[in-house]
């Protein structure tokens, strides 16, 4: 399919109207490099990494690919400390986009706006549009419930994107229950300008998520995710999440009262029960009883392929939805 331009996709220089979701670990630059060549936008997940990493990642993610790409941050989740350095590394890097998520911290907006970031922010509520709209965002990212991760709402990707597409003047991207070339195209169709798809570019070859976790999202039916708070060690706030179920969901824990109980480890760290951590590449342990975040789109996704090849499959599949 040839390029298609909408007004998103011009302010964020991509070919197609696809955003990788920044999810922590899992989106590093082996991944957002393979989004960002194959016509897509790239966004690093640099949630509460630190600094050396978040250097790293950016350096990485360039001598991968001379495209456009962002950095997804959580204030509401990062130390403030922490948070402002990885505001700083990102400054001196000369990185343009900055994607944030969950409160609207209108004066960080404010001032990141001012040192010359776009700041494109992700929404769940209708209130949270309104807030960072006001705050001056460039664009909107609509989160509904059907979500993997952590799920700021509770209303569906379609219904709430449709209002909140009516009183913005910024693009917006929809996520949550997409993974195939029919749910992009209804997104597109209620007024969506991109979508941000994050278990469709989990399941990829070059995403640095766990294989045993790629390999559940695959087998896992549409009503095989569970919306919890069970996952919440490394959050500020008990933040809800949808995962796939496992012992964790099922409440095979409840009992331990170690509350430093580790299932394993990964990147040089443990990884505590009830840890946000989901397990990546490296992981080793009770990889099962981790967090395996996955959203309702996984009954879209029947295969584990290339980033590249993704993109393609998707794009060839709105393009027969258009035709018809």
């Amino acid at each position: 399919m040839d390029r298609v331009q909408t007004v998103l996709c011009q302010q964020l220089g991509c070919r197609y109207p696809i955003m990788l979701a920044g999810m922590g670990g899992v989106a590093r630059h082996r991944l957002a490099a393979a989004v960002s060549n194959a016509g897509g936008y790239g966004v690093l997940g640099m949630v509460r990494e630190p600094v050396e990493r978040l250097r790293y990642e950016v350096s990485a993610m360039r001598r991968l690919t001379d495209k456009p790409f962002a950095v997804n941050l959580i204030p509401a989740a990062t130390p403030r400390q922490q948070l402002m350095e990885q505001i700083d590394a990102c400054r001196a890097l000369a990185v343009e986009t900055l994607v944030f998520f969950w409160d609207v911290d209108r004066p960080l907006i404010d001032a990141v706006r001012q040192d010359g970031f776009r700041v494109i922010h992700q929404v769940g509520t209708e209130r949270a549009a309104e807030q960072a709209l006001k705050a001056g965002v460039e664009a909107l990212i609509v989160q509904g419930h059907e979500a993997g991760g952590h799920v700021h709402g509770l209303t569906s990707t379609l219904a709430l994107l449709a209002p909140v597409v009516a009183m913005s003047d910024v693009p917006v991207a929809a996520s949550g229950g997409m993974a195939s070339g029919p749910s992009i195209a209804a997104a597109l169709a209620v007024g969506a300008q991109a979508v941000s798809l994050g278990s469709a570019f989990l399941t990829t070859h070059e995403a640095n998520a766990h294989h045993h976790h790629k390999r559940r999202v695959v087998q896992a039916r549409v009503d095989d995710t569970c919306y919890t708070t069970r996952f919440a060690r490394n959050w500020p706030i008990a933040a809800p999440v949808r995962v796939l179920e496992n012992a964790v969901t099922r409440g095979d824990y409840d009992r331990i009262e170690d509350p430093n109980h580790i299932l394993g480890s990964q990147d040089n760290e443990p990884v505590y029960l009830f840890s946000t951590d989901s397990p990546l590449a490296d992981a080793e342990g009770r990889v099962d009883d981790m967090a395996l975040y996955c959203g309702q789109s996984c009954g879209q996704v029947s295969d584990i392929v290339s980033a590249g090849q993704r993109i393609e499959n998707l794009m060839r599949e709105v393009a027969s939805v258009s035709a018809r």
